[in-house]
């Protein structure tokens, strides 16, 4: 069934994906972002910030479902946006909205994490109907851990990590599906393909550019480590889609 479909963050890493992804499926789809339009063929554009509550009201008039994609870093600003969000969708009708958030935030102590599920808590207590959907690191965070040590030496992994990283496609995939449902509350974790370990992980991005550099664990202490030595960031029960690290690596080299 078609829906009016409002994607936040559309000109993100994953805004992007979910507006072809939505589009493709048959929905009518508009995109918010607070940046200026960069063209989608069959999309409306809305020009809103959600931080700010400009524009916002007037984006979600008339829309049946809202992925939200936005995100603005630690601090408060994701909470504000959400309360604003939520504030516009109760008042424009609006009977769902698709968020999502990262697997593990209660059990991993990142500040960035602690945002996310206060995030999560505004959107369960706002009465609006809703899914909830967590997912692994995603392959271009994972990438990103090691391209900023490109001037290094080496390059450091982290000792006893392990990741299950995902492709935004497969999110995006998982997230059209879900806003053709009804409200779910938390739907199921989901996981890349495989988990690795770091230094596995960052052996597959040497090899992809052909680099020689050895690759040096590392132990690091505190709480956020230990989380992640835990496993909570992982969903080895549910692996979704094909795309792994190595073929999102081979990918971006073409």
């Amino acid at each position: 069934m078609a829906r009016d479909v409002l994607v936040t963050g559309a000109t993100g890493t994953l805004g992007r994906q979910v507006v072809g992804a939505a589009t493709a499926a048959g929905h009518r789809v508009r995109a918010l972002s607070r940046k200026e339009h960069i063209g989608y063929t069959g999309v409306h554009w809305h020009r809103a910030d959600l931080l700010a509550d400009e524009g916002v009201s007037a984006a979600v008039e008339g829309v049946d479902v809202i992925v939200h994609c936005a995100t603005q870093g630690t601090g408060d600003k994701d909470v504000t946006s959400m309360n604003n969000l939520v504030a516009a969708a109760r008042g424009a009708g609006v009977g769902h909205i698709v968020h999502v958030s990262i697997v593990g935030i209660e059990q991993i102590p990142l500040p960035y994490y602690r945002t996310k599920l206060r995030v999560e808590q505004v959107l369960a207590a706002s009465g609006v109907g809703h899914t909830v959907l967590r997912a692994t690191q995603f392959h271009d965070l994972v990438e990103t851990s090691f391209a900023v040590q490109r001037f290094s030496p080496v390059l450091w992994s982290l000792r006893g990590v392990r990741f299950q990283p995902i492709d935004t496609r497969d999110v995006a995939a998982r997230l059209v599906e879900l806003l053709d449902n009804g409200p779910a509350g938390r739907a199921p974790d989901i996981g890349g393909p495989a988990v690795h370990t770091h230094a596995d992980l960052a052996r597959m991005y040497l090899a992809a550019r052909g680099g020689r550099r050895k690759v040096v664990p590392l132990s690091l202490p505190g709480r956020i480590i230990a989380g992640y030595r835990t496993g909570a960031n992982l969903v080895p029960d549910n692996p979704v889609g094909t795309i792994g690290f190595a073929d999102h690596l081979a990918a971006a080299q073409r």
